[in-house]
């Protein structure tokens, strides 16, 4: 073997494979939530308007990888939403796209998770390039929203974890490709 070949294959097996990467964007494969770990079950890119503009990256974080969205809604089981965002977006533009999410997807239960919608947009900020918001449920203590690094909501209850999570994993999700890639049904770029 030559010092080259040698030189590579030590910094292949030294090289962290602990990441998660799409459009730039690298997530590590676990996170620790309320003391269990949480695994990184796949990466979706959200794209708006019909000129299909990069917004952010989404990872999905789940207790066991599934590539079906039903285990991962129920309630009885924790997960964590990161979106980096890939440019800026106002926070009038966030609570649009939540509320247009949270129609499309609440079903019956519309009135049983508005109040927790409405918690949610008046805690939202505009967002620049870089900046995170994060959604995590925890089993028994509900879903916290962190939007640049601080806590801003805690929404107790069941029912809005699983509308709240099915804006992205429903049947009728911002982008299918989002979805599928946060189900990790596509090979991430």
């Amino acid at each position: 073997m030559t010092r080259a070949a040698i030189a590579l294959a030590i910094m292949l097996v030294a090289a962290p494979s602990s990441a998660g990467q799409l459009a730039g964007v690298t997530m590590p494969d676990e996170v620790s939530v309320a003391g269990k770990t949480l695994v990184l079950n796949g990466l979706g890119l959200r794209e708006a308007t019909a000129l299909m503009v990069d917004v952010y990256v989404a990872g999905l974080y789940v207790e066991g990888r599934s590539t079906d969205a039903e285990p991962i809604l129920s309630p009885s089981t924790g997960k964590r939403i990161v979106m980096k965002f890939l440019r800026s977006v106002g926070r009038e533009k966030l609570a649009a796209a939540w509320t247009e999410g949270f129609e499309k997807n609440a079903g019956d239960k519309a009135s049983t998770v508005a109040p927790g919608l409405a918690t949610m947009n008046a805690a939202m900020d505009d967002v620049k390039k870089d900046d995170t918001i994060v959604l995590t449920f925890v089993p028994g203590a509900g879903t916290t929203v962190s939007v640049k690094g601080q806590d801003v909501a805690a929404i107790p209850g069941d029912d809005f974890q699983r509308v709240l999570f099915s804006v992205w994993l429903g049947p009728q999700p911002p982008n299918v490709s989002l979805r599928d890639g946060m189900l990790g049904r596509t090979a991430s770029p």
